[in-house]
């Protein structure tokens, strides 16, 4: 025995909509959490027996996963077990080991090979950490020798500044 109606006549589902609606007859009712997705209009240009209703495929969302506790980031107020903790900075030891190079380099300067412009600034940097007038001299001899005269005029210049601070400071 047939379960359609013989007074049915059957017509092309044409959407989702409808479709649903036929199968809720025919399917038992169950219960859904998933609320229904809108319809999007679709149609091909210039044949309007190609019109039809597309569903779109409704976004996933990824399910809920709480945070997992971390162990919290670590400070360096103490070393790791087994390690021999290095001081980052005592007071005062910077400046000292500074000091050091600077009274170790001043009888070495002459015999470093380096670039006539680097040498008139380490010259330079000595006379400004050691405020020694006794360095102004070869500062000039390399300021003398600097080949571009731009540089060589801002050199000048440099050793004309230390000459007037070294002799209103009184060294």
């Amino acid at each position: 025995m047939d379960s359609i109606p013989q007074d049915a006549t059957q017509q092309p589902i044409s959407d989702d909509q409808e479709l649903a609606k036929a199968l809720a007859g025919v399917l038992p009712e169950t219960q859904s959490s998933i609320p229904p997705v809108p319809s999007i209009p679709v149609s091909i240009p210039g044949d309007p027996a190609m019109q039809f209703q597309e569903t779109p495929i409704a976004p996933t969302i990824p399910a809920y996963e709480p945070i997992q506790q971390v162990d919290p980031i670590p400070t360096y107020d103490q070393p790791a077990p087994g390690v021999t903790p290095i001081p980052i900075s005592v007071p005062g030891s910077l400046e000292d080991i500074k000091k050091n190079a600077l009274i170790e380099l001043r009888p070495l300067i002459d015999k470093v090979t380096l670039p006539i412009e680097e040498k008139f600034d380490t010259y330079l940097m000595l006379i400004r950490s050691t405020d020694d007038s006794s360095l102004i001299g070869p500062a000039h001899e390399a300021a003398q020798a600097i080949p571009d005269e731009t540089r060589r005029a801002e050199a000048l210049l440099d050793i004309i500044k230390e000459i007037d601070y070294l002799s209103n400071s009184g060294k």
